[in-house]
């Protein structure tokens, strides 16, 4: 059974995993159309909006005004692409957990399982319903304020004039809400999927522990622990090294987000446009956050293995065993890290250290 069900389900709306039950040749054409047709929306949406920036922007309030949604579309391009481009990775990934020895065996290896499966469901979920509130609520917002005075929900270059007619600016309106409920479902899909994976290595640490726990003087179920945890830190540098780029986006836009949504926040009064603005802050911060989290989770839980593994019966083990169980105390004595592009690390104090990096920058604009 395939892991990530949720998430995956997530992937094919978005066009980027075209379901298994779809072998014909007529019904991969069909989704291959689709996947283009996202891609150009995701694109179109944000070249629009680059332009503006570029040609119509005059004022420093404009710039920040268009800016954080601007850098949003940049976001949802490029984990869209990533996606795309990683499909046959991301395969191989999900895979790999569905076989030996990641594969969960005994009962209660299967309730570990179980477990880490539930906590990322719950997740995705909560994240989903997060996300798609937001862009509710900024739709609704739009729909009641902008909408009736003629104008789009965001600022935007066009090779038109929206206001020629009804029809044309409904179906220019129309492009730029599908746009960015699509881009929302792309960071939520994307997010979903690393922070997923990530869970899954500290799922593979607990089952490892707990075949370590019955290790017995049989030579063959320590040599399977050692190749299996050989095989836990190989696959976590895979994952890191296929959405290092993914993840140093991410950073590098939440920390403008932030401190250009702080000016924005400041800016206005509390009002109809404040609300979208507070979940949108609550959308970038919580983006951040689940990937260093989990992150800090991961290099806990192989902190944690060299603390279980000392306090094991060494005195009922021969010396063979004992030996092996050295070599993989001095593994874990390098805890698994995840990093942005080898740079940042993936953990606790790296989101602190973005809040304070943002609320710098928010001070200098304000400053300025």
């Amino acid at each position: 059974m395939r892991v990530l069900q949720f998430t995956f389900k997530l992937l094919t709306i978005i066009g980027c995993w075209r379901p298994e039950s779809w072998s014909s040749l007529y019904l991969r054409i069909v989704y291959d159309t689709y996947t283009v047709f996202m891609v150009i929306l995701l694109y179109t949406f944000l070249i629009s909006q680059f332009l503006d920036i570029i040609w119509n922007v005059k004022t420093a309030e404009e710039f920040t005004e268009n800016f954080y949604a601007t850098l949003a579309s940049v976001v949802s391009c490029s984990k869209m692409l990533s996606l795309l481009v990683n499909r046959n990775n991301i395969n191989t990934l999900t895979n790999i957990l569905i076989e030996k020895p990641y594969r969960p065996l005994e009962g209660d290896e299967i309730k570990i399982r179980y477990k880490f499966d539930r906590l990322i469901h719950t997740n995705t979920l909560c994240y989903t319903i997060l996300v798609e509130t937001t862009c509710a609520c900024i739709s609704m917002t739009s729909l009641l304020t902008e909408f009736r005075k003629g104008n789009l929900t965001y600022k935007a270059w066009l090779p038109y004039d929206y206001h020629s007619s009804t029809i044309v600016f409904c179906l220019t309106y129309a492009h730029q809400l599908i746009s960015l409920t699509a881009g929302s479902l792309v960071n939520v899909a994307c997010d979903s999927l690393i922070c997923g994976l990530l869970v899954h290595i500290c799922c593979q640490i607990e089952i490892l522990e707990c075949r370590l726990s019955k290790l017995s003087n049989e030579y063959n179920n320590l040599r399977d622990c050692v190749r299996h945890h050989d095989g836990i830190f190989k696959y976590a540098f895979k994952l890191n090294s296929k959405f290092k780029m993914t993840i140093a986006m991410q950073f590098i836009v939440s920390t403008m987000v932030v401190c250009s949504n702080l000016y924005q926040m400041s800016k206005s009064s509390i009002n109809a446009s404040y609300l979208p603005l507070l979940l949108y802050m609550s959308c970038m911060l919580t983006q951040i956050f689940i990937y260093c989290w989990y992150g800090n989770e991961v290099k806990l839980k192989s902190t944690q293995l060299l603390n279980n593994i000392f306090g094991m019966n060494w005195l009922a083990l021969n010396k063979d065993l004992r030996e092996s169980l050295l070599i993989i105390m001095n593994r874990t004595i390098i805890p698994i890290e995840f990093t942005s592009a080898y740079v940042l690390s993936m953990n606790i104090d790296s989101f602190v250290g973005l809040l304070k990096t943002s609320y710098s920058v928010y001070n200098l604009l304000k400053q300025v």
